[in-house]
């Protein structure tokens, strides 16, 4: 299965591009890999793992240990950003009430063959820059007229 993989500059750009790379199973979040594994033309590179996803939109924890879900008692922060719902739709000066905490479905950090997008932050640049391996990609879209 192809992993989707999303590289994020400082810039705030995007590059993505698709790998059936199965030099990225058993990777876990935070560990540098180099860009050879992930693509060819990515040699010289390399990349911090900074987050995944599976299929299902579950993402993965750095301190969830393993491949496989598990249901996490979490604050707010990183796969929390619900209400309770005694507080309804009303906006309030404190959106995140002190003692919240509920059970949400986390994957584990190692990734797997379940895992489907990946993001990446580059650590060390490579001899080319990142704009000139994906020249098509976040290019300004000219305006278009409407008469």
């Amino acid at each position: 299965m192809p992993f989707k993989i999303n590289i994020g500059t400082n810039q705030g750009k995007t590059y993505k591009l698709e790998t059936e790379s199965e030099a990225l199973v058993g990777k876990s979040l935070g560990e540098v890999i180099k860009g050879k594994d992930v693509s060819p033309s990515l040699d010289g590179y390399e990349f911090e793992i900074t987050g995944t996803s599976d299929k299902s939109g579950f993402t993965s924890m750095k301190n969830i240990e393993g491949i496989g879900l598990k249901k996490v008692l979490l604050g707010y922060g990183k796969s929390m950003h619900k209400r309770s719902k005694k507080e309804g739709k009303r906006k309030r000066s404190n959106p995140t009430p002190g003692g919240l905490r509920l059970r949400k479905t986390v994957r584990g950090k190692v990734i797997s063959n379940a895992i489907v997008q990946i993001n990446l932050k580059p650590t060390k640049e490579g001899s080319k820059k990142l704009s000139e391996i994906f020249p098509d990609q976040n290019k300004a879209e000219a305006p278009t007229e409407t008469n």
